[in-house]
């Protein structure tokens, strides 16, 4: 059972002023992003990551640096096409508040699984490559470092929302209802039982829970539900 967290990109110049960005080169994260990400940084740092996997868009790959700058060691980075920004075609780089007059605004805020964009890739695309690289990595790392490994994933708005919204198992037609901001931290345990959402769209707090303790003896873990809810992390009594 490794678990990801899920990271999103410092706010950029590009959100400060209200363009989308999409695949743009050269979009870097102004002084409130660069601050955002050195705080994810510090939330993360009581945890030895077993990875990294960043988009290869420059404001992931800063983001990405700043949470690597606060690990005591060094941390495999990989960089990876699966997650990065939706393509949005035609929409890149034209201001938001000029697509929400287009009839597509429309679908994509109600019915994003019949969205595509003009020139770029549909909704359901983007969600499919996006959970199959997670998932992909996520099992790939736990194979070489064991149950308890924790890695993060670095990406971007809508590409982590689809994620949640598929550990969730809710339909993409309901993703909007999440809510995933920059430099926010969300968490998922995928298991052979189900994907478990710990947390989303978190801004305070460190995530040294997430640190796997030590197994009582006689104990075992499990990736059943604990009914009731269970003692918190690191919870092991009562299981079956």
């Amino acid at each position: 059972m490794a678990t990801v967290i899920l990271v999103r990109h410092g706010r950029t110049t590009a959100n400060a002023s209200g363009v989308l960005a999409g695949r743009t080169p050269g979009v870097k994260l102004d002084d409130t992003g660069r601050a955002q990400a050195e705080r994810a940084g510090e939330r993360i740092a009581p945890v030895r990551l077993a990875a990294l996997v960043t988009s290869p868009l420059e404001r992931c790959r800063q983001t990405a640096k700043a949470l690597l700058a606060a690990q005591a060691g060094e941390v495999p980075t990989l960089s990876e096409k699966g997650i990065s920004e939706c393509d949005y075609g035609e929409w890149q780089g034209r201001a938001l508040k000029d697509l929400a007059k287009e009839k597509l605004w429309k679908v994509v805020q109600s019915q994003p699984s019949a969205a595509a964009f003009p020139g770029g890739e549909s909704m359901a695309t983007m969600q499919a490559r996006s959970v199959a690289a997670v998932r992909r990595h996520d099992a790939a790392i736990e194979a070489e470092h064991g149950p308890g490994a924790v890695w993060v994933a670095v990406s971007h708005g809508d590409i982590i929302k689809s994620v949640l919204a598929d550990a969730l198992g809710m339909h993409l037609d309901l993703f909007q209802r999440i809510n995933v901001d920059p430099a926010s931290i969300s968490i998922v345990r995928y298991t052979d039982s189900r994907p478990y959402v710990l947390a989303t769209n978190t801004h305070a707090g460190d995530l040294g829970w997430l640190v796997p303790p030590k197994k009582a003896r006689g104990s075992r873990r499990t990736s059943d539900a604990a009914v009731g809810g269970g003692a918190g992390p690191g919870d092991v009594a009562g299981q079956p």
